[in-house]
């Protein structure tokens, strides 16, 4: 029998996991936010649906009776509740349940650790909005789970990185970064590798379960920066106090570069079985340099 796969929110890494889908013979279906996106994704051979889940009552979804559904849909923008993942899920209760769900979060829902050890027991209590509202949306759709006897597989994600998403303009713009002595650790995973972590989660993971999803080789913000400079042959960023990044750079910015901590991704490689095409920052940027 084959297998309908849905992608809420299939951008860059969506249609990573779309094409490893489709290589497996998966039918595969796409949820999108513009006609423009859909054209570029029914001109791959996906059938494709246009719905926006920023309003209740007019989100649209395809039959998602026994399907492996994955939402990669990001937040809106202020408050601490992810409006769209509630909305999607309300939606989504009107019709047969999908087969499981994989949800895919970020680390930013652990507290601050000051560059301590997380894992998928560590208190959740984000001081980020965004950390806030992907809490939420975990929340809910475990809660969705639970109501339906759906199984419900977490994804807690650090940076993502890959082919045509680098920090390149910030470089060539020269922005500030921390000190490399009072920058924290910080963590990453490839693209591709962050897409064949789906797929082991629909296929291995089990209901409630949370994986934190990082290469497991923390390095700081500034660190990584620098990296991404040298490999692309540009000129590295003025670094400066964490009081004087405080004055200039973005509050987004900040927030990024001030928290620290270490993700502990052995529950990810042991129960998954994940071995990882770009473990360090080396081995993925190399790759990264091609455009995908």
């Amino acid at each position: 029998m084959q297998r309908k796969i849905i992608i809420a929110g299939c951008g860059y890494i969506g249609r990573r996991v779309a094409r490893l889908w489709r290589e497996r013979g998966a039918e595969v279906a796409c949820l999108v936010r513009t006609p423009e996106k859909a054209e570029v994704l029914a001109a791959e051979g996906y059938a494709a649906q246009v719905t926006s889940l920023d309003a209740p009552g007019t989100v649209t979804l395809p039959g998602l009776a026994g399907d492996i559904l994955y939402y990669l849909v990001p937040p809106p923008g202020g408050g601490i509740a992810d409006t769209r993942a509630r909305n999607f899920i309300a939606t989504m209760a009107q019709a047969a349940p999908p087969g499981k769900i994989i949800y895919m979060s970020t680390t930013s829902v652990y507290s601050e650790t000051r560059g301590g050890v997380v894992t998928e027991e560590s208190e959740t209590a984000p001081a980020s909005a965004m950390g806030k509202r992907r809490l939420d949306a975990e929340r809910c759709f475990l809660e969705y789970g639970r109501q339906v006897g759906v199984p419900v597989v977490i994804l807690r994600v650090s940076g993502i990185y890959g082919p045509g998403r680098l920090p390149l303009m910030q470089i060539n713009q020269g922005q500030p970064l921390l000190r490399e002595e009072e920058a924290g650790p910080g963590n990453r995973i490839h693209a591709d590798d962050l897409a064949a972590i789906c797929l082991a989660a629909s296929e291995r993971g089990a209901d409630g379960e949370i994986f934190n999803v990082s290469d497991g080789h923390p390095s700081s913000m500034t660190a990584y920066f620098n990296a991404v400079a040298d490999v692309s042959g540009l000129p590295r960023q003025p670094q400066v106090t964490l009081e004087e990044a405080r004055r200039l750079m973005s509050p987004l910015m900040f927030s990024y570069a001030s928290e620290s901590r270490v993700v502990d991704n052995s529950r990810m490689l042991g129960r998954l079985g994940i071995t990882l095409l770009y473990p360090g920052i080396a081995e993925g940027l190399a790759a990264a340099r091609t455009v995908s």
